[in-house]
This record gives C-alpha cells, sequence and structure tokens, in this order.
C-alpha cells in the first residue's frame, strides 16, 4: 500500500478538542463495548507485569485502569495536558506523558503489548503508517496490539464531533487492515461495531477494532 504525505498537524490543534471535552470525553464512550471486548482479549493475552504502552490514554479509563488493576505497567500518552492530568488523578498506579506518538524516542521490541483506541484520526495517512510501523517495532515477539480507527475513505475532512470541531483523516476497513498487516503484524481478530457517544446530539459512529500479534 502507498500512502502520501500529507500536511504534519500541530500537536496543540489536535488536542485542542479533547483539552476543551475533559471528562466529558470519558462519559461519552465510557461503556463501549468493542472497546471493553478489545481489553479482555488483551488482558487473556498478557504475560504477569506486562508492559504496556497506551497511545492517546485520554483520561486513563477504561484502558489505563484496567491494566493496572491486573497487575500490569501502563505508561500513557496523550497530546491533550487537560487529559493527561484527569489520568493522572484517575489512575494513579500507571504513568502518563503528555506527548505526541510521533515524537516517541526509539525503543524497539520493549513492550508486550500496545493499545490505540482512536488516537491516529487527525494525523495524515502517511503519518498513521509511521506510527503503526513503530508500534509494531516497539513489541517484543508475541507482543500485542489492539488498534482502534473509524474506517472511512476521508482525507483531511472538516467535521463537528462531540461538539467540537476536528479534522479527520482514515481508511476504509480493508485498507487499514492492510496497513496494520504491512508491519509484519498478524491480526487475529477484526471486531465492527456502531455506537453513539452519550452526548447531546451525538450520532452514531462507525467502529473497527483489530486486535493483532507480533510473530
Amino acid at each position: 500500500m502507498t500512502v502520501h504525505p500529507g500536511p504534519a498537524p500541530d500537536p496543540a490543534v489536535i488536542a485542542r478538542p479533547f483539552d476543551a471535552l475533559g471528562a466529558d470525553y470519558e462519559r461519552a464512550f465510557a461503556d463501549l463495548p468493542e472497546q471493553l471486548a478489545a481489553l479482555d482479549w488483551l488482558l487473556a493475552g498478557l504475560p504477569e507485569g506486562a508492559r504496556v504502552l497506551d497511545v492517546g490514554s485520554g483520561t486513563g479509563r477504561p484502558t489505563a485502569e484496567r491494566l493496572v488493576a491486573a497487575g500490569h505497567r501502563v505508561t500513557g500518552c496523550d497530546v491533550s495536558a487537560t487529559m493527561v492530568e484527569l489520568a493522572r488523578e484517575r489512575v494513579p498506579g500507571a504513568r502518563f506523558e503528555l506527548v505526541d506518538v510521533r515524537d516517541l524516542p526509539a525503543a524497539p521490541a520493549s513492550l508486550d503489548a500496545v493499545t490505540a483506541f482512536f488516537p491516529l484520526l487527525q494525523l495524515p495517512r502517511a503519518d498513521q503508517a509511521r506510527v503503526l510501523a513503530d508500534l509494531a517495532d516497539r513489541l517484543v515477539p508475541g507482543g500485542l496490539l489492539a488498534v482502534a480507527t473509524v474506517p472511512a475513505d476521508v482525507e483531511d475532512v472538516d467535521l463537528l464531533w462531540l461538539g467540537q470541531p476536528v479534522r479527520c483523516t482514515s481508511f476504509p476497513a480493508p485498507a487499514f487492515r492492510a496497513l496494520v498487516e504491512s508491519t509484519g503484524l498478524r491480526v487475529e481478530h477484526e471486531r465492527h461495531g456502531a455506537f453513539t457517544p452519550h452526548f447531546p446530539d451525538a450520532v452514531p459512529e462507525e467502529h473497527l477494532f483489530l486486535l493483532a500479534r507480533k510473530p
């Protein structure tokens, strides 16, 4: 698959809607069934005391909170200062860093798992491809990736989401799966769902969750 470079968005622009939403974001997606199922899959496959990176960690709930409760070592990263502050309050057993995933220092074969639930949607397609390749590189052999997106054939589209203006880029479902597999990971489960966030005037969203393993 060929993906072409696009404009590199400012992390502050990416963070803006999440800084504005704060805890409302957590409430809007508190009981997303496919995310909870993905976490169940992850928890069933992790070794004791696993090292996990949660990309786009938000308020720390439910992902980091559930992983820490199961005894795993979790580091979260997010571009939103508000989200990082909330996560540090809610999940003190994890470490949360204010950093763009594109700026993480290289750390090959250092993690047992990575979670990335919807953090790529404001990035150009080329950046999404680079980030997925980097996350795969960070996994040890047998390491697990749980990743989610809103599958759609859109590039740099302006829309209103949870009352906030965002600029969105994504891939159709088959293309996104192919992108994940191009990193060398093996997709073991593919889950589709539709979910309406708990937020005034929210509309249903189509979601794609891929659960993959590094050979």
